[in-house]
């Protein structure tokens, strides 16, 4: 979990104390993100037992830094620089300036010598944190000029694109070229694997109004469903109730004639003798008649009720 450089510098110190020390780092590394306020304060414990250490005053200025604590940051990573010779912290020590309202003192940072020594990754930390701080001071053209080259240049994908990509995006809006703006944050969006809020961004400038939160969108799409249903149950009613007119409107046609073993009265001419003949009525027995069954009314489906329930990216500089 630790460089090699770090453990290496640790090996001088008693084992126990040593131990101790690595394991502050470690937790350090490890809440830097989630909770930098945690971070910093194994950070600092460490830095109470070996404060001569530059690994350990390092890792209590990039805390600091993460944890918002802008001017400790710049003595910390100060006291490492003078102790290790180091410049590979001069963008957060640049950024720490803008952090504390100071623009002017971060665009000075760009004529530090040990600038050019700079590894591809922090060169372009440093030249995303520049940008911003002439978007700081109202220079967004001297913005947008600082990061074209390295943004536009060809090839696959650095590490560092999303970042990069929607610096300079903000940089184009900075001086009202929305269209590139937009297309730009979309770029940033299609690599930054939710590094950064760029395609809200985009969204933004291309629709003119926020983009929905996801629970907004589940909500939305429930509505959706909820409808199609109640479209779908009342096309089935609207189809029942005209196959239920049309069968009304079918003549009923002609009943059925006698036979020629029935006389008028419907009665077949053998069968006489099935009338009851002990109460001694001679009487006609009358033939049973039917009328013909009137369709059944056909019910409206009932209509289900719709109910509707209901970083930001980080900046383009490094932690803002």
């Amino acid at each position: 979990m630790l460089d090699h450089d770090v453990r290496r510098s640790l090996r001088g110190l008693p084992a126990n104390l040593a131990d101790t020390i690595a394991r502050h780092l470690v937790a350090t590394a490890l809440l830097l993100d989630d909770d930098p306020v945690a971070a910093l304060a194994h950070a600092r414990a460490a830095a109470d037992r070996v404060p001569r250490l530059p690994a350990v005053r390092e890792a209590v200025g990039i805390a600091a830094y993460h944890a918002g604590e802008y001017a400790a940051a710049l003595v910390e990573l100060r006291a490492a620089r003078r102790m290790d010779g180091s410049g590979h912290n001069l963008p957060l020590m640049a950024d720490s300036e803008r952090g504390l309202g100071r623009p002017e003192r971060a665009v000075a940072y760009l004529r530090d010598p040990q600038v050019d020594e700079l590894d591809p990754a922090a060169r372009a930390e440093m030249l995303i944190v520049i940008s911003g701080a002439r978007r700081d001071l109202d220079q967004p053209e001297a913005a947008v000029v600082l990061l074209r080259d390295l943004a536009t240049a060809k090839g696959a994908p650095a590490p560092w694109a999303p970042r990069l990509w929607y610096a300079y995006a903000e940089a184009l809006l900075a001086v009202g070229r929305r269209e590139e703006a937009a297309r730009w944050f979309t770029s940033a969006a299609a690599v930054d694997d939710g590094e950064t809020d760029a395609a809200a961004r985009a969204y933004e400038i291309t629709t003119g109004r926020p983009m929905p939160e996801p629970e907004d969108l589940e909500s939305a799409a429930e509505v959706d469903d909820a409808d199609s249903e109640w479209e779908a149950d009342s096309e089935s009613a609207a189809e029942a109730e005209v196959e239920a007119e049309n069968a009304a409107a079918e003549p009923l046609g002609d009943l059925p004639a006698a036979t020629d073993r029935e006389d008028s009265s419907g009665l077949a001419t053998g069968d006489a003798d099935v009338v009851d003949s002990t109460d001694g009525d001679a009487g006609a027995v009358k033939a049973e008649s039917g009328e013909a069954a009137k369709p059944a009314d056909v019910a409206s489906s009932a209509v289900p009720d719709i109910q509707t329930p209901e970083h930001s990216a980080k900046d383009a500089h490094p932690g803002r």
